[in-house]
Protein backbone atom coordinates (compact mmCIF):
# COMPACT_ATOMS: atom_id res chain seq x y z
CA UNK A 1 0.00 0.00 0.00
CA UNK A 2 2.68 2.73 0.87
CA UNK A 3 4.39 2.05 -3.17
CA UNK A 4 0.87 2.70 -4.29
CA UNK A 5 0.71 5.46 -2.65
CA UNK A 6 4.15 6.99 -3.52
CA UNK A 7 3.52 6.25 -7.29
CA UNK A 8 0.23 8.22 -7.17
CA UNK A 9 1.82 10.66 -5.39
CA UNK A 10 4.99 11.18 -7.84
CA UNK A 11 2.06 10.44 -10.74
CA UNK A 12 0.51 13.74 -9.61
CA UNK A 13 -2.33 11.68 -9.11
CA UNK A 14 -3.22 11.82 -5.30
CA UNK A 15 -6.78 10.58 -4.60
CA UNK A 16 -8.62 12.91 -2.42
CA UNK A 17 -8.59 10.69 0.76
CA UNK A 18 -4.74 10.96 0.89
CA UNK A 19 -4.76 7.18 0.35
CA UNK A 20 -5.93 4.01 -2.03
CA UNK A 21 -6.08 2.24 1.60
CA UNK A 22 -9.76 3.88 1.37
CA UNK A 23 -10.37 4.55 -2.00
CA UNK A 24 -11.62 2.47 -4.69
CA UNK A 25 -9.54 2.12 -7.70
CA UNK A 26 -11.65 2.28 -10.31
CA UNK A 27 -11.37 0.31 -13.54
CA UNK A 28 -10.18 2.54 -16.12
CA UNK A 29 -7.29 3.05 -13.44
CA UNK A 30 -6.75 -0.47 -13.10
CA UNK A 31 -6.06 -1.30 -16.41
CA UNK A 32 -4.10 1.81 -17.30
CA UNK A 33 -2.05 0.23 -14.17
CA UNK A 34 -2.06 -3.47 -16.04
CA UNK A 35 -0.83 -2.23 -19.37
CA UNK A 36 2.13 0.27 -17.63
CA UNK A 37 3.38 -2.28 -15.52
CA UNK A 38 4.18 -5.32 -18.80
CA UNK A 39 5.08 -2.11 -20.76
CA UNK A 40 7.55 -0.16 -18.30
CA UNK A 41 8.71 -3.67 -17.26
CA UNK A 42 9.02 -5.25 -20.71
CA UNK A 43 10.23 -2.10 -21.81
CA UNK A 44 12.76 -1.47 -19.19
CA UNK A 45 14.54 -5.34 -19.59
CA UNK A 46 14.52 -4.82 -23.30
CA UNK A 47 16.12 -1.64 -22.51
CA UNK A 48 19.02 -3.32 -20.39
CA UNK A 49 19.40 -6.52 -22.62
CA UNK A 50 19.62 -5.53 -26.13
CA UNK A 51 21.75 -2.43 -25.67
CA UNK A 52 25.33 -2.54 -25.51
CA UNK A 53 26.08 -1.76 -22.60
CA UNK A 54 25.81 2.28 -22.91
CA UNK A 55 24.73 4.31 -19.94
CA UNK A 56 22.02 6.17 -21.14
CA UNK A 57 20.31 2.92 -22.34
CA UNK A 58 20.59 1.27 -18.86
CA UNK A 59 19.43 4.36 -17.26
CA UNK A 60 16.33 4.33 -19.93
CA UNK A 61 15.37 1.07 -18.67
CA UNK A 62 15.85 1.83 -15.07
CA UNK A 63 13.41 4.23 -15.36
CA UNK A 64 10.97 2.06 -17.02
CA UNK A 65 11.71 -0.87 -15.12
CA UNK A 66 10.37 1.62 -11.80
CA UNK A 67 7.71 3.14 -13.38
CA UNK A 68 6.33 -0.22 -14.38
CA UNK A 69 6.66 -1.59 -10.94
CA UNK A 70 4.71 1.34 -9.55
CA UNK A 71 1.85 0.87 -11.54
CA UNK A 72 1.99 -2.86 -10.79
CA UNK A 73 1.57 -1.90 -6.84
CA UNK A 74 -1.64 0.13 -7.93
CA UNK A 75 -2.87 -2.42 -10.18
CA UNK A 76 -2.45 -5.15 -6.78
CA UNK A 77 -4.49 -2.97 -4.52
CA UNK A 78 -7.06 -2.59 -7.44
CA UNK A 79 -7.20 -6.16 -7.68
CA UNK A 80 -7.14 -7.14 -3.87
CA UNK A 81 -9.78 -4.47 -3.37
CA UNK A 82 -12.15 -6.30 -5.74
CA UNK A 83 -11.47 -9.19 -4.01
CA UNK A 84 -13.10 -8.27 -0.95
Amino acid sequence: MPVADAFMVLMWSRPATGSLRVTWVTPATLWMCVVAASGGVGGGVAALVAVGGGVGWVVAGCVLIALGLGAASVAAVGVLQRQR
